[in-house]
Order: structure tokens, then sequence, then C-alpha cells
């Protein structure tokens, strides 16, 4: 199988992340490992979207702490983006609702005709005032000029954040190939891309308490986009699913991620470097990297048992 007939994906995590940590980044990049040892995909990005203050959890901090944070944890990333649409909307969006987002997102961007190496388009975005400059909603300044695939993460301006979604399962997207000589004519490629929910195995049980998804959602979400489930805590993924009608219904849209490491996938736990923080464990630097750390004594955040 060819890159051009491999499945690109970009992988999508929302939640809390009160705080971000390492164990959120190693989703990531186990899931990217697997789907690639697969050989039916290639991720080409990685994004990160906190929830909205208005979620209501206890002890959640502003969501603007939250985006330094997470901002601060991918900085090292190549892939990896943040995305602050979430935090910015009136009120909480359902995670269905952030997916269809970000699909809408990549259809516009694809609108976008991708320039030679250190040379940038004059073709604007669709959508984008062509007399104002595009803000990119991912920020990372730890990426090449080279405008691979990936970069299209870079090239939407805000003014597409609120455009109204639309839901076909997958797309196939046009971009410039990014070895063609400007000035002769472009070779084009087409590619399928997918977004897909990233989460652990404690999100998918979730889905198997009565009540608490919206069915109409759950079909959204596993059914037109599909999930990639890294286990922790020891957890059978393919256990809840049995629990689930729409999981069992679902099931070939579900990627169990399975690799031959034996992290202890509960250094992800943001409530267990919340404890640590405030009794002053020096654990903590085994939840959360040094620049998040730094960020949080220096911010003053989770001393209160109730942050």
């Amino acid at each position: 199988m060819t890159e051009t007939t491999k499945t690109h994906v970009i992988l999508l995590a929302c939640g809390s992340f009160n705080p971000i940590t390492k164990g959120h980044i190693q989703m990531f990049e186990r899931a990217r490992d697997y789907l690639h040892k697969t050989g039916r995909f290639i991720v080409i990005g990685g994004i990160v979207s906190p929830v909205h203050d208005s979620y209501g959890k206890m002890g959640l901090v502003s969501s603007r702490h939250r985006l330094t944070m997470c901002q601060l944890a991918v900085q090292s990333s190549d892939w990896i983006r943040v995305d602050p649409w979430e935090c910015y909307q009136d009120t909480w969006q359902t995670t269905c609702s952030v997916l269809e987002h970000h699909r809408d997102l990549m259809k516009r961007v694809t609108g976008c005709i991708l320039s030679n190496v250190n040379t940038p388009s004059m073709t604007p975005v669709i959508g984008q005032p062509q007399n104002e400059s595009p803000q990119p909603i991912y920020q990372n300044n730890n990426v090449s000029n080279k405008p691979t695939a990936a970069k299209i993460l870079g090239k939407v301006g805000e003014s597409l954040s609120r455009i109204c979604c639309v839901r076909p399962p997958m797309e196939r997207f046009t971009f410039v190939d990014e070895n063609a000589n400007l000035g002769t004519v472009m070779r084009y490629e087409e590619i399928e891309l997918r977004i897909l929910l990233l989460c652990g195995s404690d999100l998918l049980e979730s889905f198997c308490i009565p009540g608490l998804w919206n069915e109409s959602d759950m079909e959204v979400i596993v059914g037109e986009f599909g999930i990639v489930v890294v286990p922790r805590d020891g957890a059978d993924p393919d256990r809840i699913m049995n629990h689930s009608s729409i999981l069992r219904k679902y099931k070939s849209n579900i990627l169990v991620v399975k690799d031959d490491l034996n992290h202890p996938m509960s250094v992800i736990s943001s409530t267990k470097s919340r404890l640590a923080l405030q009794h002053g464990d020096g654990h903590v630097v085994d939840y959360l990297c040094q620049p998040v750390i730094d960020y949080i004594l220096k911010s003053q955040l989770y001393i209160n048992a109730s942050g």
C-alpha cells in the first residue's frame, strides 16, 4: 500500500487536561506508532482540545492556564498541536460537536494551495479575508518550513471557527505536491483524511453508562468518525465493547492500540498529579513535564485541596 492509498489521520483528544500529563502525550505517541504499524494509516497531526470552563468539573482551573500548560507540554513536538476552539466558545461543547467542528475546518483548509519549500503561498484560505493575515490556530514554533501535509494544521484563520459542519464520514482532499516546481504544471495527489477521537479505555467505558452520553452523539462519534483507544489501568477494551450495543455495532471503527510497551498508563492521571502537587510529593515529575511543573508553581495552581 502506497502513502497515497493509506488513510491519513488526525488524532483528536478532548478532555479537561487539568493539568496535561506525560501520559496524555504518550497516548498520542503510542497511537501514532500503532496506526503506522498496521500499514493502513499515516498520522499527519494530533490535536489537544481542552474543555470549556463551564464544563463544571470540581477543581477545574481556568482555560487560560490549561491552554498554556498544554502548549508547554507539546512545545517539543513537531506534530501535536493545542486547539483553543472549545475554550473560546460561549459554553461547553459536546465531544461530537468538537469532532464535527474540526472535520469542517479540515474541509476548508484543503482549499489552500500548499506552496513549494520556503515560498509562502499567495492563495488565501477559503473564508479568510484576503486583506488580513491568517492567524494559525495551532501554535508550535518547533516546525520546519517544509510544507508537508501536516502543516495544514497551521493554515486556518479564526474566521472559520464558527462555520456550520457537514457530516461526510470521510473525504478525499487534493493537495499540491510538495516537490512540485513553482512556475510549472503542479502535480496533485488525492488523499483520504479522517479525524479519529483518541481516548483511554476509561472514556470508552463511560459509553456503557446509561444516560451519560447522548445516543445520537455516540452514533456519530463511533459510526461516522471512529475511535483510537489506548488501554490503561488493566482495562480490557474488548470486554467493555461487549457491554454497549452501539460499540458492538461499530466495533470495526474502534482501533485498540496494541504494542509491546508496559508503561503504566496510570501516569496519565491528572488527579494523581494534582494530589502530588498538593502534598509536595517529588513523584510529580513522573506525571508532569518540567515546564508544566514550573508554570504550575509560578501560577500557584492546585495548591488548595479543591484545585
